[in-house]
């Protein structure tokens, strides 16, 4: 599931919630960084679901709609700036080449979504105690 539907999902969970599709609606967007370098994000995070979902990362960056080069560049940030394999990959030949996720990765994505569920959750409690009313 790419990040945009994730987040419509999100708005839409949210407003059923309320009860108006037209209520306001808290956001906020989490990433990670080390000097100043972006290492996860929402964007980031995708690309790795996408690997693992077409087991490819050229297919993943079609799906994406960007360059493989792109792709192939920040999954190298990512596994750099994190110290750990994201990717393992698995040459051609007759059955085809293809790509899987570390454990190491499949924890990384884990984690992220539990950080950004929790982080939601604090985002939409403060702003219904300074703006309940306009919320409700």
């Amino acid at each position: 599931m790419r990040a945009s539907e994730r987040a419509s999902r999100r708005t839409a969970v949210v407003a059923k919630a309320s009860g108006d599709p037209g209520a306001l609606c808290p956001r906020s967007k989490v990433w990670l960084e080390r000097d100043g370098q972006v290492v996860l994000s929402d964007w980031r995070v995708a690309l790795l679901e996408a690997i693992e979902a077409t087991g490819s990362l050229a297919r993943a960056a079609d799906q994406l709609d960007v360059p493989y080069r792109t792709a192939w560049y920040k999954l190298k940030e990512i596994e750099q700036r994190l110290g750990v394999r994201l990717l393992e990959t698995q040459s051609g030949g007759a059955d085809g080449g293809g790509s899987r996720l570390t454990a190491e990765a499949r924890q990384v994505i884990a984690r992220f979504h539990r950080v950004n569920a929790g982080i939601e959750q604090l985002v939409v409690e403060r702003f219904r105690a300074e703006f309940g009313a306009l919320l409700d």
